[in-house]
């Protein structure tokens, strides 16, 4: 049964014990059970129909080869407007700019932590700008939130701006619950924030921070994990009003988390994901159906030290991952190429090279409309650092070889 339609009945339910003083004067009545169960069923036939079978939608793979001022790579520090930065997610705004979003506040987890967004012009940063705070979450959803934390932000195919982020009423990230809104102005402005409902029982422990892959039917698969008791990647289809229609638990996932996917055509996607186990490797999972159902993820060669990924399918066919290429810290950060559906991945090509306390993490991937290459991350915890580059540069410093 669908998620949403769940959180209906359950609405119903609250709606009968509120009218508890009736629900006792009609108690004596056996068939009042029975008649609210028959209105349950009769609410939900019209919606209990198989769901069709999803597609992805396949991208145009003809971008323009970027100038020739973009056989280098640039880089960019963003202005931050607190003391510490965290989580971006980059999104193609069209008219050649770029938007950036990341949480920042005082310290990660703290009341002062808003969202940010932030635009590149193809040459400069803007000022970052507020575009979401605790207190506007907690009037829009009516429920106390006591923290925000990883941005998601999309461009659909109608020019409407989606931002999805993680709020927090009681305890830590495990106690999680994924919001939604949107913006028809390119992100000056944003809907009320609605909370997605992909629990009937409390709605908690749902975390996102991977983007989302688009469906031919209108809605997106949304990758997303669990981290209350355990910690397993999942995935979320939702209809094109960002409604959650299904939920599943990507097999063989134990201790693994915050999945990255890419599609590979219609049918066929890829997941990446972080290893919070022994293993200290990345793990890769398979779908043949349009991510209906996944095979048991698996341990690959690449080192992961605990840390965020991205996974990015290039117009020209390769996979790009960026990562941290060590079991330990996050000292490092690097880009490897597949060119053979991650079956195998080139040596690592290091971004950062760090030491001591330094950290590069948390990195997002994105080719725009013109062919180029962002990359943007956690610098040092103080700032989003981003690097764009065309995919000219990429194969001349990423060496495509097997690991």
């Amino acid at each position: 049964m669908k998620l949403w339609l769940i959180g209906l009945l359950r609405s119903l339910g609250r709606w009968l014990l509120l009218r508890r003083e009736d629900a006792r004067a009609l108690a004596h009545r056996r068939w009042l059970p029975l008649a609210v169960f028959a209105l349950a069923v009769g609410v939900a036939l019209p919606w209990l129909r198989p769901l069709a079978a999803p597609r992805f939608v396949v991208a145009d793979n003809a971008l323009p080869l970027p100038a020739a001022r973009h056989a280098r790579a640039e880089s960019h520090l963003i202005a931050n407007p607190a003391a510490a930065a965290h989580s971006a997610s980059l999104a193609d705004l069209g008219g050649g700019q770029i938007g950036a979003v990341w949480f920042a506040g005082s310290k990660e987890g703290a009341a002062d932590v808003a969202i940010v967004m932030a635009r590149f012009d193809g040459y400069a940063w803007s000022n970052a700008q507020t575009i979401m705070t605790r207190q506007q979450v907690q009037h829009d959803t009516q429920r106390l939130i006591r923290k925000l934390g990883n941005p998601v932000l999309w461009r659909d195919g109608n020019n409407l701006l989606h931002l999805w982020f993680v709020s927090v009423s009681w305890g830590g990230w495990a106690g999680s619950a994924v919001n939604h809104s949107t913006s028809n102005d390119g992100g000056n402005n944003w809907s009320p924030v609605q909370r997605l409902i992909t629990s009937p029982f409390w709605n908690l422990s749902t975390l996102v921070h991977g983007a989302p892959l688009p469906l031919t039917d209108g809605g997106v698969a949304l990758p997303v994990y669990h981290e209350f008791f355990t910690k397993h990647p999942e995935w979320l289809r939702l209809d094109g009003r960002d409604r959650v229609q299904e939920k599943q638990r990507l097999p063989g996932s134990r201790r693994l988390f915050q999945p990255t996917a890419a599609t590979l055509d219609g049918e066929r996607a890829l997941a990446l994901l972080r290893d919070a186990g022994g293993a200290h490797r990345i793990h890769l999972a398979r779908s043949e159906d349009g991510g209906a159902h996944w095979q048991a993820a698996q341990a690959t060669d690449l080192p992961n030290p605990d840390a965020g990924i991205a996974l990015l399918h290039l117009a020209d066919g390769r996979l790009l991952l960026a990562y941290n290429p060590q079991e330990s810290n996050r000292t490092q950060l690097a880009l490897s190429v597949s060119s053979d559906e991650g079956a195998s991945w080139s040596p690592p090509h290091f971004i950062e090279q760090g030491s001591g306390e330094d950290e590069f993490s948390y990195p997002a991937l994105l080719q725009d409309e013109r062919g180029m290459i962002h990359l943007a991350y956690t610098f040092k915890r103080q700032q989003i650092k981003h690097l764009t580059f065309g995919p000219a540069w990429l194969s001349a410093h990423a060496v495509e070889g097997r690991r």
